[in-house]
């Protein structure tokens, strides 16, 4: 044996990997992507798919939760042509959208064109109204609201200052529905932060244009504002009446879920509560539901087919 034999060798390093092409990567994001969607898609099958196609099947159905849903067709759908209480809470609701939806856009939109002159505390201003969109759903404003107009509320605490004697707002039929217009008007904040910043984008040099033609304020505001402000109108247009077809939550604090007086405030929404959860008539509610998704369906298409003769984009010609 001899000597360079003896010798130990030398341990090598392995070479060096040759840099990956394409994307290795790929699949394991593609796992990560469908592991965080996994939750979204689960949600929208047992929550929202699972339940629309139950709620499809019952309206079909006699079922009052007590007993096995019984199949008799199109009988719901016929029994709301003959229930006038059906037909109080449509009217009630039509009000409702008619006539507080054009309010509430009127009352954001002359808010935000002030807003958007320019004051200080500007940021505090925009807070403030938009506080009310956040609460005025929720229960607790709808039990001040029912302490504001009651016969001893605030309001007619003010007007009892220039000597003139209230009522009971709530308890009367002709002015109940009022009040809860009077709410949702009230909540104007959302519409109007995206009315202020669709204000925003208007650009500044068609105004100085118009000043220069001799255009005053009033001028100014039709000519330029509004043309350029109907995509904006028309978004917060569908969104509110959206909402307003689905007012629940106030007209069922203010008359304790009865809807009255004699009705006045019956919401579709709040009759169709009614039928499922008091009378157990869940197939009849179900019915009611559907015929509500329709209803928005063909008016909110309505909007999108009647849009092109007022909305304005700024890249037509």
């Amino acid at each position: 044996m001899t000597q360079d034999t003896l010798v130990r060798p030398v341990a090598q390093s392995p070479p060096p990997r040759p840099p990956r092409r394409g994307m290795p990567s790929f699949r394991r994001q593609g796992r990560a992507a469908h592991v965080f969607l996994l939750p979204f898609l689960l949600g929208l099958v047992l929550v929202t798919a699972v339940p629309l196609l139950a709620s499809l099947y019952l309206s079909f159905t006699d079922y009052d939760l007590l007993h096995d849903p019984e199949l008799i067709g199109l009988e719901n759908f016929r029994r709301m042509a003959e229930d006038q209480r059906f037909w109080a809470s449509v009217g009630v609701t039509l009000k409702y959208v008619l006539v507080s939806v054009p309010l509430q856009l009127a009352f954001a939109l002359l808010l935000a064109v002030v807003l958007d002159k320019g004051m200080r505390g500007l940021a505090l201003y925009r807070s403030a109204f938009y506080l009310p969109s956040l609460l005025g759903s929720s229960v607790a404003v709808a039990i001040l609201w029912r302490q504001l107009f009651g016969h001893e509320g605030l309001v007619n605490g003010v007007l009892g200052w220039f000597g003139i004697e209230g009522e009971s707002w709530l308890q009367n039929p002709d002015t109940a529905l009022s009040t809860l217009v009077v709410l949702n008007v009230w909540t104007f904040g959302s519409p109007m932060i995206i009315f202020l910043a669709g204000l925003r984008q208007i650009p500044e040099e068609l105004y100085e244009a118009a000043r220069v033609d001799g255009a005053g304020r009033v001028r100014q505001f039709w000519s330029v504002t509004v043309p350029l402000l109907t995509p904006i109108v028309f978004f917060n247009l569908v969104l509110q009446t959206i909402g307003a077809f689905q007012a629940f939550t106030q007209a069922h604090v203010i008359s304790e879920g009865q809807g009255g007086p004699l009705d006045s405030t019956l919401f579709y929404t709040l009759y169709l509560y009614q039928q499922g959860f008091n009378s157990f008539n869940m197939g009849y509610a179900s019915a009611m539901a559907w015929v509500l998704l329709l209803v928005i369906a063909v008016v909110t298409a309505g909007h999108f087919l009647l849009s092109k003769y007022w909305v304005f984009y700024g890249d037509e010609r």
